[in-house]
């Protein structure tokens, strides 16, 4: 039998696995299977034994559960509630000011914590009653929140970077660097697009009460809110980029400082830590089956010679580099509306990097915009997971037809700079070189 009808009947396989509500892992775990025993005998199932001892004991997935208990521990530690006093009364006085600062504390939780979910909640029960009450319109309210969110995805420490570098075996301290500049991009275009629109549009976005406004004296005071967000950003990303930890060893002392700041609030309980590292451990071992079923699919396929077979495919097609890129960022953005980005991962990554291994692109800068469209599919209707997050934490009278709508605009802004990071790729590139120097 040909591999290309094998193909067709491994992904119909798959597919109807997981439209049966098999989860992820098991769905690309069975599906390894059957083409172990069918393509390869019996004997080929040892290949599926040093598959999960790989994975399991891979350095790089150690930096997984310790990332997420930091982010665990600052969304308790009260830090948020700091930050956004402090950016009420500094961005408060310009319209639209409470919205544009919102996405920059999204873009703080995204460098603190690596999971879009810390800043879209904690900015959804923090920043968006605050908005309602002062007159913000809930498109611009609900969609900045929505959207900030998601640069937790993109901005270090990334947990999706983590998996990807995982699966493809790049440098996580590589793809941390590279994400940095276009995490800033972005969360620059939605910050200009709020200040433009709320100038136009004056009541989209009013100013806070003349009443409410403090000296500077006050103002100063307040800055005290970033010291520990600031300080934990540049000791975990600093001492990667300084060469003096890796990533891996950079998560423990991110966790471990994040623990010492919910220390200094005087949030640290034991109630607080055992739902913490609870919650750690069961998004650390939910990744961990996902990457066993996604490498078992992916070791298996590539042992029959799918790596050749999806070459020629392609070569035949006669199609220029760039127009296949084209194709993967859109296959990508159409699953990204019905599929987690893990899952999005997992399906496409077996296929996509020989392919672009391939074509010549640089693995890195493959990697974050990789990265881009996973963060689009937190946020694109009907089934971003950032959008489902807010509806649980949004006032009653707001539908989910409302948050599908307000995040229109953002999702418009978030595909521009998914393309200036394809047309310029030293947006990408320049900061994991300056490593190497």
């Amino acid at each position: 039998m040909s591999l290309g009808i094998v193909t067709a009947i491994l992904f119909i396989l798959l597919a109807l696995l997981l439209l049966s509500g098999l989860p992820l892992a098991f769905g690309l775990g069975a599906t390894a299977v059957v083409l172990a025993l069918w393509m390869m005998g019996p004997e080929a199932l040892f290949l599926l034994t040093t598959t999960a001892f790989s994975s399991w004991t891979s350095y790089t997935l150690i930096a997984l559960p310790l990332f997420v208990l930091m982010a665990n521990f600052l969304s308790r530690s009260g830090i948020a509630d700091d930050l956004y006093e402090m950016m009420y009364h500094w961005m408060g006085s310009l319209r639209g000011g409470l919205a544009m600062g919102t996405v920059l504390i999204c873009a703080v939780f995204a460098a603190m914590s690596g999971v879009s979910a810390a800043g879209t909640v904690t900015m959804g029960l923090v920043a968006l009653p605050s908005m309602l009450r002062r007159g913000y319109h809930k498109d611009l309210a609900l969609g900045c929140i929505s959207a900030g969110g998601s640069l937790g995805i993109l901005i270090p420490p990334s947990i999706i970077m983590i998996v990807f570098a995982s699966l493809s075996g790049a440098s996580v301290g590589k793809l941390f660097m590279g994400g940095v500049v276009p995490g800033l991009v972005i969360c620059a275009l939605f910050v200009a697009y709020i200040g433009i629109r709320a100038r136009v549009q004056p009541t989209l976005g009013p100013s806070i009460p003349e009443e409410e406004k403090i000296s500077w004296g006050q103002k100063l005071k307040l800055i005290k809110a970033v010291i520990f967000p600031v300080a934990l950003v540049f000791l975990v990303l600093g001492t990667i980029y300084a060469g003096v930890t890796t990533p891996t060893e950079a998560s423990a002392i991110g966790a471990f400082g994040a623990l010492i700041c919910a220390a200094l609030k005087g949030r640290v309980s034991w109630e607080m830590l055992k739902t913490s590292t609870l919650e750690a451990f069961k998004l650390s071992v939910m990744v961990g089956w996902i990457v066993l079923g996604a490498k078992s699919f992916s070791h298996i396929y590539a042992a029959i010679g799918a790596g050749g077979f999806i070459l020629e495919v392609i070569a035949s097609l006669q199609m220029s580099s760039w127009l296949i890129l084209l194709t993967m960022q859109v296959v990508l953005f159409l699953l990204g509306m019905f599929i987690d980005p893990i899952g999005i991962m997992m399906i496409t990554l077996p296929v996509f990097l020989p392919l672009s291994q391939e074509l010549g692109f640089d693995l890195i800068w493959f990697g974050v915009i990789f990265t881009v469209n996973m963060e689009l599919a937190f946020i694109t209707p009907p089934f971003g997971m950032n959008l489902f997050y807010m509806k649980g934490v949004v006032p009653p009278g707001i539908t989910m037809g409302d948050i599908y709508r307000s995040i229109l605009p953002f999702i418009v802004l978030e595909l521009l700079g998914l393309i200036l990071l394809v047309l310029f790729p030293q947006l990408v590139l320049w900061l994991p070189n300056a490593m190497l120097r």
